[in-house]
This record gives structure tokens, sequence and C-alpha cells, in this order.
């Protein structure tokens, strides 16, 4: 076992004996790992976040029967952290998992902290601080027995929920210690108070008996039933619905009304202008794309909403440009077409490097802007009274909605309960809580609970989509086909692109990173994997083209960077965000699961692709054919290094659903503006992928180590659209640089 400090104070601790059951209550707040530096590197490349993103806590009640309730504290996006978070606690604790119920927690930042979702770190920021839980709870039952029988607390065994002295025969379920437990004295202390101990051993992965084992989610029985679980489920009695009406174009705000006709509406109970955000509210980062003045509508269903939203007349100004894509497109080119004043990163001399080069390659990709498109739209419920604010409903981030609203309501933290819903979808879209914040306003304005919901075209029009992108790339090689040049410059709107001390950096020896940001008034945010979902796959795909140009394998050429990087690396390997041995690992992995070089699937119409973000490593291989412009995907193999695997199955579900989500933006999908207006409002004209489109088949293939485990819910979707786009290659002839795939045409000669 792992010998490690807890760190942790005695009030750390939250005891309660006098429970009808006379069971047990811990709870435990500290540090996610004795590691203060934990995943801040690798987060600070995708979102700003503050220290607190970093910090983890867990919460378990141990009742008189031996059932044991832990308590998840993150939000849940369909990432199932819900099941795994609790597995790690289970595990450590050595319960049996059948007696384990799991309790999704309220925002508490007195006992929880780190309560948010995003970045794919839930499991690995919350894994050392998970275990500890687990474990310190599991030497306190051991102390509380070794008093009981009087006996050393070293020859006490526990298994499944048992506690054991083999000696003296003598056994009992945790249950039946847990009063006692927290019953246990110390010197110049209450009886009242627990013993927390200064360290605890944790297991060795190979002792794991839940951890690396398939479990269900601990909602899926509820959820195939049609329990309500969801925000958009919300019932309380007297409760009224309330929709918003929002500026229609990006560069516009709200001036006046007429609302005559529509207030007078069947069930509507009223129609005001709403200030959401004051001048003087102090905003957090998750504010983004809140408009600071809306339209609100109040009625007694949605259906009554949405009909008095038609009837109502409301006339909005312009603030700024109206801007369309045709002017971003445009924007983004002159700074494609710009040299920063200083580079990102700079290995070598690159232009002398590609002066000697024998050959070059160069190719700029692009991708659109993209919205979110959750399954559940944008929806939150609350009832704000002067004495107090009730929350609940879908968000990835409840702690900085609540101290928003602090700022909104003038009204202290104490006196606001946030409680977390389940949620059909985040992507990023629920980092972001304007839409918590506007049902609180309107539940204050107006004196009664409320359910805001947002109508499809609420949502596709408001804002915080994907940035639109464009990248160059630039290749030398010498004549024996070695890459010696690599030249990368990037711009999005509102973003920077490029991740300078990613592969190929430390691979080559003449090596340039260059970035812009186009500034723009149309809301953009985290999409899923921020940036990596586009540039994964442009760089995985200008890898191809590089490796035709120098006359090699795709795979050997990529290995064979990985080899410099691993026995010669150049510059300092210290900054590279990457481990080249993992890189090349899933690679090699990939290569053997597809038999990359066998005879039968020389001929095949296969693409590869390989990429590194949220701290884990993913290589994937298509195999596909092309009905006109459409490409029917066979099979996708995918090998992933992401640690340690918590659940299986779980695991691979995220991994699939990762690759159909990457296929399907990267084939289908783009919005649109003119004029500050988006052009898509709805899948009449937003297009997604399909049932019938997705892979036939998707075979993951996790790498066995011992490693801590990193991040899964984003890594395995920035990769597909590079192999999707080699793939297409080797079907059609012509490379693909344009997203969405479907809308690339070759252009016309003659």
């Amino acid at each position: 076992m792992t010998l490690v400090k807890t760190k942790l104070g005695r009030r750390a601790f939250i005891k309660n004996s006098s429970l009808a059951s006379g069971g047990l209550v811990l709870g435990f707040s500290w540090l996610a790992s004795c590691k203060d530096t934990v995943a801040e590197k690798a987060m600070a490349s995708t979102l700003e976040m503050p220290k607190e993103w970093f910090e983890i806590n867990g919460f378990l009640k141990i009742g008189e029967n031996g059932v044991v309730t832990i308590m998840s504290p993150n939000p849940e996006i369909g990432q199932n952290v819900k099941t795994a978070m609790p597995m790690i606690v289970a595990e450590e604790l050595d319960v049996d998992w059948k007696n384990v119920i799991v309790e999704q927690a309220p925002l508490n930042t007195d006992v929880f902290t780190r309560q948010l979702a995003g970045g794919s770190q839930s499991i690995r920021a919350g894994w050392e601080g998970l275990r500890m839980a687990g474990a310190t709870a599991r030497k306190m039952l051991k102390d509380a027995a070794a008093k009981a029988w009087n006996v050393p607390v070293d020859e006490i065994t526990t298994e499944g929920g048992m506690l054991h002295h083999k000696s003296s025969g003598k056994s009992a379920g945790y249950g039946e210690m847990a009063s006692a437990a927290a019953k246990v004295d110390m010197p110049n202390e209450t009886p009242d108070n627990i013993e927390v101990p200064e360290e605890i051993e944790l297991k060795e992965p190979k002792d794991f008996k839940i951890i690396g084992t398939d479990r269900m989610n601990v909602d899926g029985a509820k959820i195939v039933t049609g329990k309500p679980l969801f925000g958009i489920d919300t019932q309380r009695e007297g409760m009224l619905i309330a929709m918003i009406v929002h500026p229609p174009a990006f560069g516009m705000k709200y001036k006046s009304m007429d609302a005559s006709s529509a207030k007078s509406m069947a069930g509507i109970k009223d129609i005001f202008p709403v200030v959401v955000y004051p001048e003087d509210a102090e905003k957090q980062w998750s504010d983004g794309g809140g408009i600071a003045e809306l339209v609100a509508i109040v009625g007694n269903s949605t259906w009554e909403c949405m009909q008095a939203k038609k009837a109502l007349k409301v006339e909005w100004e312009q603030v700024s440009r109206l801007e369309s894509s045709k002017y971003h497109d445009e924007a983004l080119t002159e700074l494609l077409n710009k040299a920063p004043d200083e580079p990102a990163r700079k290995d070598g001399d690159v232009d002398k490097a590609f002066k000697n080069a024998a050959k070059v390659v160069e190719s700029v990709y692009t991708a659109p802007y993209l919205a979110h498109n959750t399954m559940e739209p944008m929806n939150f419920f609350a009832h704000v009274t002067p004495e107090k604010a009730e929350l609940l409903g879908p968000i990835q981030t409840p702690e900085f909605l609540e101290k928003t609203l602090v700022s909104v309501l003038g009204m202290p933290a104490e006196k606001i309960d946030v409680m977390m819903t389940r949620m059909g979808g985040g992507f990023g879209r629920r980092l972001y809580g304007p839409f918590g914040v506007e049902a609180a306003v309107i539940s204050q304005k107006i004196g009664a609970p409320i359910k805001l919901v947002y109508t499809r075209e609420d949502d596709m029009t408001q804002g915080t989509y994907r940035p639109s992108y464009k990248v160059r790339y630039k290749a030398g090689l010498d004549d024996k086909g070695n890459l010696i040049a690599w030249h990368v410059r990037g711009v999005g709107t509102n973003d920077d692109l490029v991740f300078e001390n990613r592969f190929p950096a430390g691979a080559v020896d003449n090596y340039l990173a260059e970035k812009h940001s186009l500034e723009t008034n149309i809301t953009t945010g985290a999409w899923r994997a921020p940036r990596s979902n586009f540039i994964a796959g442009a760089e995985q795909a200008f890898m191809d083209e590089v490796a035709e140009a120098a006359g090699k394998d795709p795979i050997e050429f990529r290995l064979e960077l990985f080899d410099r990087a691993i026995k010669n690396p150049v510059g300092d390997p210290e900054k590279n965000d990457y481990e080249p041995e993992r890189y090349a690992g899933v690679l090699k992995l990939v290569k053997e699961k597809a038999n990359w070089n066998s005879d039968a699937n020389k001929g095949k119409s296969r693409g590869v692709s390989a990429y590194f973000c949220h701290n884990s490593y993913v290589a994937q291989v298509m195999d596909l054919t092309m009905e006109g412009d459409t490409p029917n995907i066979d099979k996708v193999w995918c090998a992933v290094d992401c640690g340690i695997v918590i659940n299986p199955l779980s695991a691979r579900n995220q991994v699939e659903g990762g690759i159909v989500d990457g296929v399907g933006h990267a084939t289908y999908s783009a919005l649109t503006f003119e004029d500050g207006k988006p052009d898509q409002s709805n899948f009449d004209k937003y297009r997604l992928i399909r049932n019938m489109e997705a892979p036939m088949e998707i075979e993951t293939f996790f790498v066995d180590n011992e490693i801590d485990p990193t991040g899964l819910g984003e890594p395995s979707l920035p990769p597909i659209s590079g192999a999707l786009a080699n793939a297409m290659y080797k079907a059609t002839g012509r490379r693909y640089y344009n997203q969405p795939f479907i809308s690339d045409k070759p252009p016309l000669v003659g």
C-alpha cells in the first residue's frame, strides 16, 4: 500500500452520531492532491479558471445496516462522474458496491470545492482526494473496532464492508462500528469529536476490486424509465413558466416594446424588460455570452409564452458593427497573412531551413462557428424571495453562478441555495450560466417561482459558439524525406487557436508557432475540447500530406518524429506538453489492432490520426467508403492512454460518443451570420449527424498502466476529423481542407 499524508484538520470533518439510524456521517474537504500543481498547466490552455478549479472533496454516510451513501460532488453532464467518483471512494473504503447509494451533492462551498464539470478534469483532479476520503473513513472504522475489541488496529482487516480480527474470530459490519467510530475519545477532546488520522494507506492498483470493473450508470434505470432527473423535468407548486426575447443580432440592444396585444393573451401573467446584469454587477468568467437587458414573458405554460412571443413587438437599436461570416473570413485571412510581433515558440532557424529544403508543403485549413445544441434546452428553476433564493437546474459551474447571484440579487451567499440536476448534454455550453442568472432575476421581479425555458431558437441564436478558425501549416523536407522545418500560424475569433508546445514541437530542429486572435462581438466560448476540436484534425491531415510528400507510411513518419523527441529532443523537453513515449504507444497499439500493414487492408480507404489533449493520448484508424460526397464509415479503431480506467463500460461510452460527435460536426455542421444575425436557428437549417451516418463499428483499446487517471470526456473527439479527412483523401484522391467536409468542393477548373 501507499502511505500518504492526509493534510487534514479536524474542521475538515463533520460528524453526526445522533442519526435516527445510529449511523455515522463524515465530511471531507481538502485539496484534491498533495501535488499542488495538478492539471494547472493543461487547464490554462483551454479555459482560464481560478485555482479553485483544482480542489475536490467527498462526503459519505454509513448507516447502522452497513448501507453507505456517497455524495457525488461534481455536476453530471453525461460523462458518468456520478458513478465514477463514488466508485473511487468505495474502493478505498473497501465496501461492497451493491451496498452503496449515490446521491448528487448540492452546491456547498463550505463542505465541497471544485464543483465544476469542464476540461475533462473531474476524475483527474479528484483522484487522490476521493481515495483519501474512502481510506480515511476505513481507517477510522478500524480504529473503532480495535478499541471495541481491545486488539491492535494493525491486526484488523476489511473486506466488502466488514471488519475482521482473524486471531479472535471477531467480525462486524461497518454499520455496527459506525456509531462507535463517531464516539471515539481523544486526549483533551470531548467524546463528540473524531480522531483524524495524520496519514493513511492507499491501495495498490493491483488490489482494486471496484476500480477497473464495469459498473452500470447509477441513474440508468431512472433515465430509461423517465424519472424526473433533468432540469427540464422540474415541477413545483405555484410555478410559472418564463421565456425570454433577446436581440435578433449581435451588435444590437433593447430599446422599447409594445406588449399590449401579447399581455392580453390567454395564460400570460406579465411581460416586462429585465436588466439581468446591472452596470455595477460583479460578473464571473462564467457569465460569458450574457445579455445585459432582455424581455421576459411569464405565463402558465411554455405554449402560451411561445404564442405571446409571436405577438410581442420589440424595437432594438444598433450599438456596434453587425458582423457577417464574410467579414470574419476576410479578417481571419488578413491576420493569417500577418506575422505577430512575437512568436509563441521558435526553435532553430525556420526561414533558413525552408530555403534549403528539397520539398516544401503548405496548406490552409478552416472551420466555421458551431452551436452546442444540447439535447436538453437551457432551463433553470428559481424562487427568489426577500429571505432567500432557491435555484435548481443543469449547470456546469454552480459555484460561479452563486457568486454572480450574490452581486446581481444583492443577497449574501448563505441565503442562496443552488442545486444541480442531471444535464441532457453540456459540451461546454453550460459552463456559461447567464440562463440561471436570468431565471433568478425574473423570479425576483415577478415575486413567484418560475422555470425559465429556452426554445431551440433562443439557444442557437443567443451565442457562446465554438469560434471560427483558420490555420496555415508549412513543412520543409530534405532530399531524404526527413522533416527539417515546421511552421504553424493559427487565428480564431476571440481565440488564438495554436498550442505551441504540443507535437511536433520538440521533434523538429526548426520549429515556429505563431498565433492571433480576432476580436468580434459574436460571443464564443468553450466547445467540447476547446481549440483541440479543430486544430487536431487540421494538424493530423497535414501530417499525412507531409508524409506522402516524404514518400513514407503515415504511421511510420509520425513514429520517426516521436523517436526523435524521445532520444534527442529539440530544446527543453520540459516545455513540451506531451510525453513522446506514451504518444507513440497509442499509435503503435492502434497500428497493431487495425492490422495497418496487412495485405488484406492495403486497398482500403483508411486514415490515421493521433493527438494529445486533456492529459490523455488517443490514436485512431478509420476505414470508409464514399457515396457521392458523403462518407460511409465502416469501422474506427481507437487506442487510448488515459491512465487508470475507473469504469471501462463508461469509458468506452465516452470514447464512442466523442468519435460520433467529432465525425458529425466535421462533416455536416456550420453556423453562419449575415448582418450580425445567425442564418441557422433550428435543425431545419443546422445539420447534425444522423444515426445512419455514425460509424458502423467502433473498437476501443485502453493502455493498461498504473498511471493516475487523466481526462476522457473530450480527448477522443479532436483527432477523429483528421482520420476522417485522411481516409476521405484515400477514397477520393483529393484533400479536404475546409469544414464541414460535406461542403468542401474542389475548385472549378477552366
